[in-house]
């Protein structure tokens, strides 16, 4: 893909050390079409408030700001409805308020706008994907990722507070009924600044492997500059004579790798094949699976496939 590590990405010095997983590889079981597939192992089934060393796991970064439960109640109006902006499978994600200088929680309407991330209690692997996205994001700094801002952790309280998307996800601009259909000129700038965020994470000096490329983790600011969010899958790259990772399959139906689904083993080009599948949606304006259609027809890649191969053809 290419050297994109220009002058204007860095990584923090206190970078991770994650080991390569050895974990058995289990069979892909029935995907759940609208959330991430896990493969859940009995030592992630446990409550936070057991996690008495949760805040030593945090690798440090001067970059980010850790603020109270109470701040965030406080810039997001006590997570009111109307500060709802949506739903994942971390959790629910409010906008409140900062101060932009000192990263402070403020009133809201006053101040910068934020997206405040808060943790399922529920989700019993919440706080690995927690954990991951603070270490991440709080050492990787590229204009096409999101920038991590603070983080909250109080008790079994998680939360995150990253920059405001004003434009929100690809998915919305290409499936959610937008008044303004996308233009090719945007497209084009959508698809090579997530193809920098993304080159950024594979060339990086630990590299990263993204392992949930897909429209709705692709945020467009007010420029529709594109920006990588959602770092709870991300796993730590092969290293030395290693040439993949091998670990239980996650992701999002649809846009997985096949040999990746298959066989469990994790390489960087398992994202780039996640990011044909999105180059094929800005392309067609078809949604990865669409039961609408007859059985050939329903699976993007497969309706794509004839496309693809002849050239004679197109969309």
């Amino acid at each position: 893909m290419g050297n994109c590590l220009d002058s204007s990405a860095k990584v923090d010095t206190a970078q991770s050390s994650h080991a390569t997983s050895g974990n058995k590889i289990r069979s892909p079981k029935i995907f759940n079409q609208n959330r991430p597939f896990i493969s859940p192992s009995s030592r992630a089934i446990q409550s936070f408030s057991d996690k008495s060393n949760a805040s030593t796991e945090i690798l440090s970064s001067p970059n980010l700001k850790a603020l109270t439960f109470n701040e965030l109640k406080n810039s997001t109006r006590n997570f009111h409805p109307d500060s709802f902006l949506g739903e994942g499978g971390f959790g629910y994600v409010f906008k409140g308020w900062i101060d932009k200088y000192n990263f402070s929680a403020t009133k809201p309407g006053s101040g910068m706008a934020v997206a405040v991330k808060k943790l399922k209690s529920e989700r019993f692997q919440g706080h690995k994907k927690w954990l991951t996205e603070v270490n991440y994001f709080g050492q990787l700094h590229h204009p096409n990722l999101v920038k991590l801002i603070g983080y909250c952790l109080e008790g079994e309280n998680r939360l995150l507070v990253y920059q405001f998307m004003p434009k929100g996800s690809l998915e919305n601009h290409l499936f959610k009924r937008e008044p303004q259909p996308l233009s090719w000129e945007i497209r084009i700038k959508v698809a090579t600044g997530a193809a920098r965020g993304l080159c950024f994470l594979h060339e990086a000096k630990s590299p990263v492997i993204y392992r949930d490329f897909k429209a709705s983790n692709i945020l467009l600011d007010a420029e529709f500059n594109a920006k990588l969010a959602d770092y709870g899958l991300a796993k730590a790259g092969p290293t030395g004579d290693r040439t993949h990772v091998s670990t239980q399959v996650s992701g999002s139906y649809g846009y997985a790798a096949p040999e990746y689904v298959t066989k469990g083993r994790l390489v960087a080009k398992s994202d780039v094949y996640s990011f044909g599948v999105v180059l094929l949606e800005l392309l067609s304006g078809r949604r990865i699976v669409d039961r609408t259609k007859v059985d050939t027809q329903q699976i993007l890649v497969d309706w794509a496939i004839p496309y693809l191969r002849d050239k004679r053809q197109s969309f």
